[in-house]
């Protein structure tokens, strides 16, 4: 066991038998009561007259400060009491204070980069499992062993040899420093995407270079400061080479497609396009693919190279507007003028229909239950859906025909029943 470690246990095992435990266990409770109580006032305080934003994140950052807080006032009590007695208890607090302040700072961080999901979750507790662990082993004294253990497997990779330990600090710096990369990057991303000035497609561009360059950046630093040969990356260049020319081609023709798409303006958030049979609004534009929310609120993800490579028809090149079409059937005997007449006044009507181009009433076919009519309207800001619309449209042409004296055409189902 490490000399420190055993001489912090033997001592912490003899204050237990004396007062000088108590003192330390009240140094604690006292900590914490100051802690909690510095934590609540800066809550109210912000709470009362902060921005709507900051209110948002109060929760979070109060599980931060609260055992950073803690830990300093537990420092205090430790230089203080020192002068007296030992301070082992308050020495395994201030570790375990500081552990739970590195949880919290690296979830609530992992929170700021990550979106809420499965992912988010499975971090999170990857993160604390992995701090207590080391924790443990190093109040157990047991954490020099192991690194001597990790550090007697020696392997190598392509001609540079490489022992575990130099293996796992280098992933774990790499982790950190991509973690720091994605930070900087998400807090630039949303100053950028602010900048109305500039254009949605060259923001989105913007960021993902920015990304890019920031993530090659730290994994750079990182592979140096462990002390790791870069040139040993040519081994996995040349396999991510055979890789993009075997299983990974459609990955790299979507990243490109993405690009492609972003940089010459062909398409960008909002617009309202048809892409094979799927009409609806561009709700975002990532770097593989395209979110596609149809009118119904059902979302489809399309590749990018799909969009390259397929005829895709932008109806916002033009004008921003999106198109509503509603189906109907009335009775061989109604009167079909009539019918028409009504469905395109009761859509003139709308307060969303437009009325250039106007409404279009068409007669689609003759059926052995009635005649199908369809109609089609166009509406600014497709985005809001089209439900609430569809909705409007049939209960004003019902009430339109009932008082016209227009039937619908009969179901199948129902001609069964009526001649029963």
């Amino acid at each position: 066991m490490n000399p420190e470690i055993h001489l912090l246990w033997k001592e912490m095992l003899a204050d237990l038998t004396t007062a000088a435990a108590l003192w330390e266990l009240f140094i604690i409770a006292l900590a914490c009561g100051i802690a909690w109580g510095v934590n609540g006032a800066l809550r109210a305080y912000v709470m009362r007259n902060a921005p709507e934003k900051w209110k948002l994140g109060i929760g979070g950052v109060n599980r931060v400060l609260f055992p950073l807080s803690t830990l300093i006032f537990v420092q205090i009590g430790k230089i203080i009491l020192s002068h007296w007695q030992h301070t082992s208890l308050l020495h395994l607090a201030s570790t375990l204070l500081f552990a739970m302040a590195v949880i919290r700072l690296a979830v609530y961080a992992v929170r700021y980069i990550v979106a809420p999901g499965g992912l988010l979750k499975t971090l999170e507790n990857t993160i604390s499992t992995s701090i207590w662990v080391v924790l443990a082993l190093h109040l157990s004294g047991l954490l020099p062993e192991m690194f001597k253990v990790l550090e007697d497997v020696k392997f190598k990779i392509g001609k540079h040899p490489v022992d575990l330990l130099l293996v796992l600090q280098a992933i774990l710096t790499i982790l950190v420093t991509i973690f720091i990369a994605l930070s900087i990057s998400r807090f630039i991303e949303n100053k950028v995407m602010r900048a109305e000035h500039v254009s949605v497609n060259l923001r989105v561009v913007m960021t993902k270079l920015l990304r890019m360059f920031l993530l090659t950046i730290a994994l750079l630093v990182s592979l140096s400061a462990v002390g790791l040969d870069i040139t040993f990356l040519s081994v996995f260049g040349g396999a991510l080479g055979v890789g993009l020319g075997l299983g990974l081609q459609r990955i790299a023709s979507n990243y490109v497609s993405g690009f492609i798409i972003l940089l010459d303006k062909s398409m960008q958030i909002g617009d309202v396009i048809t892409v094979d049979k799927h009409y609806g609004v561009i709700n975002d534009l990532r770097s593989r693919y395209m979110i596609l929310a149809k009118q119904d609120g059902t979302h489809v993800i399309i590749p990018n190279e799909a969009l390259v490579t397929t005829s895709v028809v932008n109806h916002s090149l033009v004008e921003h507007k999106g198109r509503v079409q509603i189906s109907l059937s009335i009775s061989h005997k109604s009167n079909l003028e009539r019918a028409v007449a009504l469905m395109h006044d009761e859509a003139m009507q709308q307060e969303r229909v437009l009325m250039k181009p106007a409404p279009d009433v068409l007669v689609k076919g003759f059926t052995e239950n009635g005649i199908d009519l369809s109609l089609t309207v166009w509406v600014m800001s497709p985005e809001a859906g089209s439900g609430a619309l569809q909705s409007s449209l049939y209960l004003a042409i019902w009430r339109a025909f009932e008082a016209n004296g227009i039937a619908f055409a009969k179901t199948d189902a129902a001609a069964k029943l009526a001649e029963i």
